[in-house]
C-alpha cells in the first residue's frame, strides 16, 4: 500500500468521525506505516494553510490548541506553523510577530509510535473543524506593497515609555502606585494617539484602520472581555468579543491598537494581584464564596477602571488639542467614523450579552476600590 494510500485512509476513518474506536484504528494504521509520516507532516502543512485561508492568524492557532488540546498538541503545532512558513506569502510585521512568538516545535520523546499518531489525529481534527473568521488582513497596506507604520518607523519614544510605565506598574506591591503609573501611561498613550491622527491626516496615504484578535483565557472570560472592551474604547477602539472561541478582535487605527494590547495586558496583571490581596482578606474574615468574589470583583474593577481610563485619555487629548494650532475635532472625527466603518463591514451583525455572575456586593466593593485607589487627575505634560 502506498503512504499516500495509508494517510487517506487513516484521515477517511478518523477525520470525520469522532468515535474513539476509528481514532485508534486510524492510529493503528500510521503506527503500521513509518514510511507514511512525510506524508502526515504535509497533510499537516495543508491544513495550517487552509486556517490561514479562513482567516485565522498563528496565534489564534496556538490559542485554541493550548485551550482545547493538551502540550503535545501544541508542540505539533508550532512545528507545522514554522514548516509551513517558509512557503507562505509576506503577510506583515504583526504577522511575522505572531510567528516569532510560536513556542518551540520539538517534540518532546514519544513512548510509541500509536501515541504519537493519535496525537497527531487528534489535532487534526480540531484544525478540520475550524471555523471561518472575519478576515483582519484588508488587501490595503499589507497586501499592495505600501508600508504599513510599523514597517515605516521603529518604535516611538513613547510607547518605550509606556511599556516602562506598565512595567513599574506591574512591578510595584502598592495599589496606590500602581494606578497612578497607568494613569500616566493612559494620558500618555492619548497623547501619542493625537500625534499618530496629525501625521496620518497630513500624509499623502493617510492610514486606515487595521484589526487585532486578543485572547481572553478561562476563567471569568466576561469580566476580562468587558475590561478589554474599556480599554478599546478609551483609545479610539472597538471591541467584540467572540465567546465561543475566547478571543475579542480589536479595531482601530495600529498605533491605538498597540496601545489597548500593551494596556489590557498590564492591567490584568494589576486587577488579578489586587484581587488576590482582597481576597485573602475576605478569607481571613471567613468568607468562602471565592468564585463570585472573584467575578463581582473583576467586573467592578472593568466597570471603574474603563471610567477612569476615558477621564485621563479625554483630559490628555484636550490639553493636546489646545496646545496646538490644528483643530483636532474634525480629524479625531474622521478617524472615528473609519473605525465604525470596518467594523461594521467586518461584524455586520453583533449582539449585546449581559454580565453573568457579578451579584457579589464585596467583590463589587473590593474591585472598584483597587480601580480607584489612586486619584486620577490633570498632570503635567510627560514629554
Amino acid at each position: 500500500m502506498s503512504t499516500s494510500r495509508t494517510v487517506d485512509r487513516a484521515f477517511e476513518t478518523a477525520l470525520y468521525d469522532t468515535a474513539d474506536h476509528a481514532l485508534d484504528t486510524a492510529a493503528s494504521l500510521l503506527a503500521a506505516d513509518p514510511g507514511a509520516d512525510a506524508e502526515l507532516a504535509r497533510r499537516g502543512e495543508e491544513f495550517v494553510a487552509t486556517a490561514w485561508r479562513r482567516g485565522w492568524q498563528p496565534a489564534d492557532l496556538v490559542r485554541i490548541v493550548r485551550r482545547e488540546l493538551d502540550d503535545v498538541h501544541l508542540r505539533l503545532v508550532a512545528r507545522l506553523i514554522r514548516a509551513q512558513a517558509p512557503h507562505d506569502r509576506p503577510r506583515g510585521p504583526r504577522w511575522a510577530a505572531q510567528l516569532d512568538a510560536v513556542p518551540e516545535g520539538s517534540a518532546a520523546p514519544r513512548a510509541d509510535r500509536f501515541s504519537h499518531a493519535t496525537a497527531i489525529l487528534e489535532l487534526y481534527r480540531l484544525l478540520l473543524r475550524l471555523p471561518t473568521l472575519e478576515p483582519l488582513e484588508t488587501g490595503g497596506a499589507e497586501g499592495n506593497g505600501r508600508r504599513t507604520p510599523r514597517e515605516a518607523r521603529p518604535e516611538s519614544r513613547a510607547l518605550a515609555r509606556i511599556r516602562a510605565l506598565l512595567a513599574k506598574a506591574e512591578a510595584t506591591g502598592y495599589p496606590e502606585e500602581a494606578e497612578a503609573l497607568s494613569a500616566k501611561a493612559q494620558e500618555l498613550m492619548a497623547r501619542h494617539s493625537v500625534d499618530e491622527a496629525l501625521l496620518s491626516a497630513h500624509a499623502p496615504a493617510p492610514d486606515t484602520p487595521g484589526a487585532c484578535r486578543i485572547g481572553i483565557e478561562a476563567p471569568y472570560e466576561q469580566a476580562k472581555a468587558v475590561l478589554l472592551d474599556a480599554v478599546a474604547d478609551a483609545n479610539h477602539c472597538r471591541a467584540v468579543w467572540n465567546e465561543a472561541l475566547g478571543f475579542s478582535t480589536v479595531v482601530g487605527f495600529e498605533s491605538d491598537l498597540e496601545a489597548v494590547e500593551l494596556l489590557h495586558t498590564s492591567l490584568l496583571v494589576q486587577a488579578e494581584a489586587a484581587m488576590t490581596k482582597a481576597e485573602a482578606v475576605q478569607r481571613a474574615g471567613g468568607r468562602k464564596r471565592t468564585k463570585t468574589f472573584r467575578q463581582s470583583f473583576l467586573a467592578a474593577y472593568a466597570h471603574r477602571a474603563g471610567a477612569r481610563l476615558r477621564a485621563a485619555a479625554e483630559a490628555a487629548t484636550a490639553e493636546a488639542g489646545g496646545a496646538g494650532d490644528v483643530d483636532l475635532l474634525p480629524v479625531l472625527a474622521s478617524r472615528e467614523v473609519a473605525v465604525t466603518d470596518r467594523l461594521e463591514r467586518m461584524f455586520p451583525e453583533t449582539t449585546t450579552t449581559r454580565l453573568r455572575g457579578a451579584g457579589d456586593a464585596a467583590g463589587w466593593t473590593e474591585g472598584t476600590r483597587a480601580a480607584d485607589d489612586a486619584e486620577v487627575g490633570r498632570r503635567r505634560p510627560l514629554r
